[in-house]
């Protein structure tokens, strides 16, 4: 409650005193930033630019009735920058170069990551020269199915990321698994990533500036996650201009603003709630059903028909960002991050006229707070000195009716980071180097009454890198050349690795590109499942560090199996063809990960209480054709081929077998059309069946259980869904901005299987437990933005 009447009292105070922050004289120079936010609304462009390229640039806004070339011509002379109209609608930011004179020096000649494609799919996605994708909620318009920008929902547009159970918990890139992806939120790692248990994403995107998607390439700066790096920005320059927005949906409502505090510091909040506590809407009651139709408090409902239940479940997020510029040359920067899930179940038995009341409850949270500290020593040299804790905490208490037994469950991370960055800019080349430090402890608690049992474990793991990556671009346009190496020191196990990365770009025969990517990883940290029931069968994984054990060890009593530290090695090569509106790519890929367990698999078959190490190796094409057509109507086919095998020596005779994300084919067709202030998308999905293991014909049940057939031999019938969605802006006045949206998931009702395994009931007999997709699921939102 208290949460929530400070967060309402500060957005009350703002949007009453939004005005006193927002006016300004149109002869004063305002932030060129802002400038340029008026005119991409003022004359329907987009500018492509460098942070560095406009930091601290200021001019006046150009009066309504100067043409575009006017107004640009105007800002040139007075920011010293140059503009190129690429075409109607694309305009490019560089410094401009000083006079003729011969005995004058240039200005600093600085790296501009260049946008190859501009509108990727959708306005607000673009796709940069380093071969990352990047998305600006900001100028996010619409995708099918979505009427707000959720951000882990938005990057599974892309080609090569789905999740094959419709949660952004399980996000599966290039057939890794969700806890090889590393997620920052402004540099911070994240250990949490969804809200309502996987179906929603845990960051607010309104007051996220860009997001990048890398899935290889990737920068020497960034450690861990040898799947992808999912990297969220908050915005980090300084435009004097409040704003602010509210609004709800029918799962939870939330609200932001981003507040000037003086000339040279700004405070950037956000909080966001759910209702599903207070009131019930029928796409709550579609997400409840979703995520709990196989926990334990679902089958205990069908189980014990002499009780009565009744269950409350909610989530919240709060976000803050204090920006300072302490000079022209020094910039202080502090984060706070906290999001949580909580569900309480209370479940009344009466047996003989005696009433038991139990409760059991589950508590999923994710806290964050950082520091970081810039200074430009001079034009060419920079530092970035970050701090940050990032604390990871699920609490279960599972109580059995049937049986009174009583089980508590917690998985606790702390992860302490700090990082030093030397960045060198010159006129074609670009050189950062820099060291990380990381201590990451990560504790383990199972406690059961009856039959009595009560274990703690704790691990603490410190890492210790140094990188250095030049980037060449001698033509700034055509070629574009990245070069890194990363070395890490585990100081428990005293091992090192050495992590080279690639990444070529090159501009050929002016509409064509080809790109290579290459890059070798590593990782101490995963999620495992010990029993599928654990943390009432919701949030079943836990997060382990690895043990670099090459056998199973008692200690105290407990067994210890192999946890290997995850080592990637990927390379990829891709064409792509951009004229006209047309956008054709095609991007092949081979990735290989080795260190993984049987126990981070999610296995439900023969291998469910197996532990044993392996690998996966995956190979695939993305293929992805987009049209745009005046920059109102964007219609797009993406196709993914993939084969995704496992390879565990200890298991199925030494031969490979299908991963459980094995996703063989994946395709989808959709569009998105605008007409003055309505959006509309609408779009297809379909992807083949997952692997599963069905239990043998002939002899199903034996001594020791289900008797199985191949792994993964089998294959769920093929996934398709369809999804609408409309947005409409509008004006309340001059400074007040509104919109409504409608969408429909899963517009056809398909019941689609996401997942199938076989359980021995009570009366010993073999019973298939399938896992279903969401169904026809409306949505609706209203926003306000000042």
């Amino acid at each position: 409650m208290k949460n929530k009447f400070f967060i309402t009292a500060i957005f009350f105070i703002l949007f009453l005193n939004f005005k006193t922050f927002s006016q300004s004289n149109p002869e004063e120079k305002q932030s060129l930033i802002l400038v340029l936010n008026i005119l991409e609304e003022r004359f329907q462009v987009l500018f492509s630019y460098a942070d560095e390229t406009i930091k601290d640039k200021t001019c006046r806004v150009p009066e309504s009735s100067l043409s575009l070339n006017k107004s640009l011509e105007q800002i040139s002379e007075e920011t010293a920058l140059d503009f190129e109209l690429l075409n109607e609608k694309y305009i490019t930011i560089s410094p401009k170069k000083k006079s003729d004179d011969p005995f004058e020096f240039y200005e600093r000649s600085e790296f501009l990551e260049e946008v190859v494609v501009q509108q990727y799919l959708t306005k607000g996605i673009s796709k940069l020269q380093d071969g990352s994708l990047t998305i600006r909620p900001e100028s996010f318009e619409i995708l099918p199915g979505l009427i707000e920008p959720d951000i882990l929902q938005t990057i599974q547009s892309l080609p090569g990321i789905l999740s094959s159970d419709e949660r952004v918990s399980n996000i599966n890139i290039r057939g890794g698994t969700h806890d090889q992806n590393l997620f920052l939120w402004d540099g911070i790692k994240m250990y949490q990533s969804g809200h309502f248990f996987g179906l929603i994403s845990a960051f607010n995107p309104y007051t996220t500036g860009e997001i990048r998607v890398i899935k290889n390439g990737t920068s020497a700066i960034y450690g861990d996650g040898v799947s992808s790096i999912i990297d969220m920005r908050l915005p980090d320059e300084l435009d004097g201009v409040f704003k602010a927005g509210m609004g709800f949906n029918l799962i939870n409502s939330d609200a932001f603003a981003k507040i000037p505090l003086s000339k040279n510091s700004e405070l950037q909040i956000s909080g966001r709630r759910s209702g599903t506590d207070l009131f019930l809407t029928p796409t709550y009651e579609k997400y409840f059903e979703r995520i709990f139709q196989d926990s334990d408090l679902k089958l205990s409902e069908l189980q014990n028909e002499m009780s009565i239940q009744d269950e409350t479940f909610f989530f919240y997020d709060f976000s803050a960002k204090f920006v300072s510029n302490l000079s022209d040359k020094d910039k202080l920067r502090l984060h706070l991050f906290n999001a949580k899930n909580s569900l309480n179940y209370e479940e009344v038995l009466t047996l003989n006229s005696i009433s038991e009341n139990l409760k059991s409850e589950l508590s999923q949270k994710n806290r964050a707070a950082g520091i970081s500290y810039s200074r430009d020593w001079s034009e060419t040299v920079s530092t970035t000195a970050q701090f940050y804790v990032s604390h990871y905490d699920v609490d279960a208490t599972n109580f059995d009716v049937s049986n009174g037994q009583k089980l508590v469950q917690e998985n606790e991370v702390i992860d302490g980071t700090g990082k030093l960055d030397v960045s060198i800019k010159g006129a074609k080349t670009h050189f950062n180097t820099g060291y990380q430090f990381n201590e990451i402890g990560i504790g383990n608690l199972g406690d059961v009454n009856d039959p009595q049992f009560k274990s703690y474990v704790k691990e603490v793991v410190i890492t210790h890198a140094i990188y250095a990556e030049a980037s060449i671009f001698p033509n700034t346009n055509k070629t574009n050349l990245i070069l890194g190496l990363r070395a890490n020191y585990f100081d428990k196990f005293n091992e090192y690795t050495f992590e080279p990365r690639l990444n070529f770009h090159q501009k050929f025969a002016k509409h064509f590109t080809f790109e290579i990517l290459g890059e070798l990883k590593s990782q101490i940290t995963s999620q495992i499942i010990d029993l599928q029931k654990d943390f009432l069968g919701i949030e079943n994984r836990r997060w382990v560090l690895a043990n670099n054990l090459k056998e199973p060890t008692t200690i105290d009593e407990l067994i210890f199996y192999p946890i290997p530290i995850l080592k990637s090695k990927q390379i990829s090569a891709g064409m792509q063809f951009n004229n006209d509106g047309w956008l054709l790519s095609a991007e092949s890929y081979l990735k290989h990960v080795d260190g993984i367990t049987t126990r981070s698999q999610g296995f439900q078959n023969q291998y469910q209480f197996v532990n044993s190490t392996g690998s996966y190796r995956i190979k695939g094409i993305d293929f992805l054709v987009n049209k745009i057509i005046h920059d109102k109507f964007s219609i797009w086919a993406s196709y993914t081929l993939s084969d995704n095998k496992y390879l565990f020596p200890e298991l199925n005779n030494n031969q490979d077998f299908p991963n459980n994300s094995d996703i063989r084919h994946a395709a989808t067709l959709a569009a998105t059309y605008t007409f003055k202030k309505l959006k509309l998308g609408f779009g297809l999905n379909w992807h083949s069946g997952k692997p599963t293991t069905m239990p043998q014909d002939e002899n199903p049940l034996g001594d020791d259980g289900i008797n199985y057939q191949v792994p993964n031999s089998m294959r769920l019938d093929p996934y398709l869904r369809a999804d609408i969605s409309a947005i409409y802006n509008f004006n309340i006045s001059e400074k007040t901005n509104g919109s409504i949206g409608l969408s429909v998931w899963n517009v056809f009702n398909e019941e689609n299987t996401l997942n199938q395994y076989y359980i021995i009931n009570d009366n010993q007999e073999i019973t298939q437990i399938t896992n279903s997709s969401l169904e026809l699921t409306p949505n609706f939102s209203f926003r306000l933005y000042f």
